[in-house]
């Protein structure tokens, strides 16, 4: 009944199986404690591996049971034979595992080097990939340039086909109207039309929109009802409290009266005739256009014709002008020698005006020479010194392109010469430590060599003198045992002779338990070695 939050996760909480705790008799040794020292996750549950080690160690524990025991002496030689010959296949077995165990690891290494060889083979792909494709791509934009260049020279060769003596050709307004890809729809702007241009013309501009003052003068003209709004609350149908709301029975009779006034209209209703369809309109086809004339084009010969013509026209035409105008001349003429008489009077003071005027062009002309050399000298002086800043400019981008260059090539010869000597270093480095490795495995190889001479002779000495030593404290032994032998002999008869009944049964009792018990206690502590 009540939710709990800990402070864990589920997977920091315990999975392992519980071991609970045990006790071991005295008297026992469960086979089931030899696998005390697996657990779960190493070792458990049991795999083949496990299996064998445990019919191993089972084999081990009924081979060491087949052993004699220490105590016979006659057995030694056989038990040293069997302990030898178990650890010969101790050793063969371990050397089959340290085989096994170089087999996966040559199978591990073999994976490693196939999934290098495979990521480097996926790189070099990848890599392979890219240039090809960067090499496709340069090789498309090259074709598109090709052939728009192409397209280009195409579009200029039909255009110069089409007018190849370059005569006059007449504008045909009805095929340039009647296609909307033409000049009159479509201008191109590299005949120097550019419709993008000037576009702000279209854009209606108004005062009264764009600015604060036209605003506001807009608004002084506007009606009230239009910027006050005035809105009235509708009156309720039906009679509401004081709070607003409508009462039940209010309700009741407004309902019922909506009711009563339906069914009056729907008695009441007459059937109104059908109404004439009102949009119902005739519609006339339109008169059929008259087909569009088509004007056929002219031969070479008939447009040279009317070319020639038109040029006679305009000759013609200016001819008339001129006639007409001589004829005005002539009847005007009295009019024209009173203006002239008229005009005579006025001669000095337009002979003065005329010097005044030649002066202001001569003082024009001399100033307008005057600024022409001066701007003649100062484009000289312009175009000398942006030579000389242009020059100036090459030589010292020139000059930073060398430095960068040098310092740059300096930096490599630098990283080279720090490279060759960090190699140098580590080749010496390496030289050094093989060589110092060589001196300690002839050393090692010497002391070796000299230990095992000195072992040998230290051991046919040791042999010799152990030999020795064993000989003569056998012969004092033996003399020693004989002469004790005779003493013990001289004091037991002597304390068999005088002792009682009750110090014969403490005598007994002191070897019992200066010898039996100790030999029975190290017996059975050898057999507990022997067991675990």
């Amino acid at each position: 009944t009540v939710g709990t939050q800990t402070d864990y996760r589920d997977g920091e909480a315990q999975t392992d199986p519980y071991s609970p705790e045990y006790v071991v008799l005295s008297a026992s040794i469960p086979e089931l404690l030899t696998l005390a020292t697996l657990t779960w996750g190493r070792g458990l549950p049991a795999g083949l591996a496990e299996v064998e080690m445990i019919e191993r160690a089972r084999a081990k524990r009924a081979w060491e049971a087949t052993l004699p025991p220490l105590d016979n002496a006659s057995q030694i030689a056989k038990r040293r034979k069997m302990m030898d010959d178990m650890e010969k296949k101790e050793w063969a077995f371990r050397e089959q595992e340290i085989e096994k165990l170089q087999e996966l690891r040559l199978e591990v290494l073999k994976k490693l080097l196939r999934r290098r060889k495979e990521k480097q083979n996926e790189l070099d792909f990848k890599r392979l990939d890219a240039q090809w494709q960067n090499h496709q791509k340069t090789l498309e934009e090259k074709v598109k340039k090709i052939q728009h260049n192409c397209a280009l020279m195409i579009r200029k060769l039909i255009a110069k086909r089409k007018n190849v003596r370059g005569k006059l050709v007449r504008r045909d307004i009805i095929e340039d109207y009647a296609d909307f890809a033409s000049q009159t729809y479509a201008p191109l702007s590299r005949i120097g039309y550019f419709p993008d241009n000037h576009a702000e013309r279209y854009v209606v501009k108004n005062y009264y929109l764009n600015t604060f003052a036209g605003l506001c003068e807009l608004e002084a003209t506007l009606p009230d009802s239009v910027t006050q709004v005035q809105i009235q609350a509708p009156k309720p149908k039906c009679s509401t409290t004081k709070t607003g709301f409508i009462k039940r029975s209010a309700r009741l009779e407004a309902e019922l009266e909506q009711v009563h006034q339906a069914l009056l209209d729907k008695k009441n209703k007459v059937k109104e005739p059908k109404k004439p369809l009102h949009f119902l309109e005739k519609i006339e086809k339109p008169v059929p256009q008259p087909p569009t004339p088509t004007l056929e084009k002219p031969s070479i010969e008939e447009e040279e014709t009317e070319l020639a013509v038109i040029c006679l026209q305009k000759l013609l035409r200016g001819r008339a002008i001129q006639n007409m105008m001589f004829e005005g001349k002539e009847k005007r003429l009295e009019l024209i020698r009173e203006l002239r008489t008229t005009h005579a009077l006025q001669e000095d003071v337009q002979l003065l005006i005329k010097a005044e005027k030649q002066e202001t062009l001569a003082l024009q002309q001399q100033h307008d020479l005057h600024m022409h050399k001066l701007s003649q000298i100062e484009s000289h002086l312009a175009w000398a010194e942006g030579k000389t800043l242009a020059n100036m400019f090459d030589f010292l981008s020139k000059e930073l392109l060398r430095l960068q260059e040098e310092r740059r090539i300096h930096a490599f010869v630098m990283l080279a010469e720090r490279q060759r000597r960090m190699r140098e270093a580590e080749e010496s480095g390496r030289r050094q430590v093989e060589e110092m490795q060589r001196q300690e495995e002839d050393e090692i190889f010497r002391q070796v060599r000299w230990e095992m001479h000195q072992s040998t002779v230290d051991s046919y000495l040791e042999d010799i003198i152990l030999s020795s030593m064993e000989n003569t404290a056998e012969e004092q032994a033996k003399e020693e045992i004989q002469r004790m032998a005779v003493e013990i002999n001289d004091i037991a008869y002597e304390m068999e002779n005088r002792r009682t009944r009750l110090q014969s049964e403490e005598i007994v009792a002191e070897l019992v338990y200066s010898f039996l018990i100790p030999e029975i206690e190290k017996n059975s502590f050898k057999e507990k070695g022997r067991e675990s």
